[in-house]
């Protein structure tokens, strides 16, 4: 399968190119950079929110996942929604995956971004997340997305190979980054969540 890995070079991306890679599927790593990253077949540089580029990808990939997020220096975060806007206007037949906080994860109705101990230093990231969560839940019936939040901590750590799921309620408090990347490349290749979003723990 021919999958584009968007913002390859970062903790989630990086781990989900070398997953896909080793399961034998063709991998473009895509960066803003270009940089060549470990396992991709091919890498180049990209952006999610470049119309053009997008739908050229889009042309001659099955998958375009997206490993980007809203800005950790101070730029504007809705740069980082438009850009995720361009790419569902853009993916064509392409499966669109992209990956959100755990802020939008409810508890008894209530998302964890809106409880009161939830922390500040996260919040204006989470509430990015959850808007881009409910932007592409708007998108037309032609797009095939699915939206994959990680549990409230994710970290690099161990490659177990096993995790749970659910739908919008957190089902553990933490997952490896490696065992992330495992659900992201068996939700590729067996789908089981269309046009939804999901959440994995270990």
């Amino acid at each position: 399968m021919k999958i584009a890995v968007i913002g390859a070079s970062g903790m989630v991306g990086s781990r989900v190119v070398s997953e896909l890679a080793g399961r034998g599927h063709d991998v473009t790593a895509v960066t803003r950079s270009g940089a060549e990253v470990a396992g991709a077949k091919t890498s180049m540089a990209g952006n999610l929110g470049d119309a053009d580029f997008i739908s050229k990808l889009a042309a001659d990939h099955e998958v375009l996942f997206s490993a980007t997020g809203p800005s950790r220096t101070g730029e504007d975060h809705q740069l980082w929604l438009d850009a995720l806007q361009t790419a569902e206007a853009n993916a064509g037949d392409s499966r669109l995956f992209v990956v959100g906080g755990a802020g939008s994860l409810l508890v008894d109705g209530t998302r964890l971004v809106d409880q009161p101990d939830f922390p500040e230093a996260y919040k204006a990231e989470s509430l990015s997340a959850a808007q881009a969560l409910e932007t592409i839940r708007q998108a037309p019936e032609s797009l095939d997305w699915v939206f994959l939040s990680p549990a409230p901590e994710i970290a690099p750590g161990e490659r177990t190979g096993t995790y749970r799921t659910a739908d919008d309620t957190p089902v553990g408090d933490n997952i490896s980054a490696e065992d992330f990347a495992v659900a992201v490349a068996d939700e590729i290749e067996q789908p089981k969540h269309r046009r939804a979003r999901f959440t994995v723990a270990n």
